[in-house]
């Protein structure tokens, strides 16, 4: 009896650590100049499962970046883009229904950052598809200083976003106007590539820059992690053997 109840408590302790479920959902982003990997927040959960919800149903794939704008940013998700014509107008198209506001203040527009685009409705909520990964610049102190007395009016940047701003750069100016949403962690120089493309004077790329999106499964999430954390991913006998007993996919609260 003893016997069996070592082996019971041994096979859960093994399923507790073989078996977890990653902190996050993470989207491979495919395009023409790399590939990246965004982290999407769970702070921010009705954008990151409506997001998660689009990228599985491949609502994404064959897309353009339609809008370019050099030290800005880079939009996409117009679903209009996929059979557009050359010059086409684009950025009005996407689902018929907005993601309720998700404005946090700690979660802001630094390089690389993944915002949700929308129009002007003052609840200020977001387009369901159209997204963009910012590019930014960096800002000396003089800079931020100007950007609070003229652009935000006298509002004053929190040391979190003088630090950010100042060294890793971005889009200080959409602070508290947009959701963000997500982080790109891998492929920022994909970013740096598309925004640095020729553009129209509709801010549309002249040659097509097309990308896809995939979820990252549950393995390939927690290897990630792993990789965050400086640790090499887990490929041993009981690994294999929980995973061939787990599903692919994984659902976080």
């Amino acid at each position: 009896m003893r016997r069996i109840v070592l082996l019971f408590a041994f096979v859960m302790g093994l399923s507790f650590v073989y078996a977890q479920t990653p902190k996050n959902y993470y989207v491979e982003v495919k395009t023409g100049k790399g590939n990246g990997i965004i982290k999407l927040y769970n702070e921010t959960r009705k954008h990151r499962d409506n997001f998660v919800n689009l990228v599985k149903e491949g609502y994404f794939d064959s897309l353009l970046f339609h809008r370019v704008i050099h030290n800005f940013m880079i939009q996409g998700g117009d679903p209009d883009s996929r059979y557009a014509a050359s010059r086409q107008k684009l950025g009005n198209g996407g689902p018929d229904y907005k993601v309720p506001a998700e404005i946090q203040t700690g979660l802001i527009h630094k390089k690389g950052a993944l915002g949700a685009a929308r129009d002007n409705n003052p609840a200020k909520e977001s387009s369901a598809s159209q997204f963009y990964l910012v590019q930014g610049r960096v800002f000396s102190e003089t800079a931020l200083d100007s950007l609070e007395r003229f652009r935000l009016k006298g509002k004053k940047l929190s040391p979190q976003q003088r630090e950010t701003y100042s060294t890793i750069g971005g889009a200080p100016h959409l602070d508290g106007e947009y959701t963000v949403f997500g982080e790109l962690i891998e492929g920022i120089g994909v970013v740096d590539s598309i925004a640095a493309v020729k553009t129209d004077d509709n801010d549309r790329p002249y040659n097509d820059e097309r990308f896809a999106m995939k979820l990252l499964d549950r393995r390939q999430a927690l290897d990630l992690e792993r990789k965050l954390q400086g640790l090499p991913p887990k490929k041993g006998f009981f690994t294999k053997l929980f995973d061939s007993m787990k599903s692919r996919t994984y659902k976080l609260p």
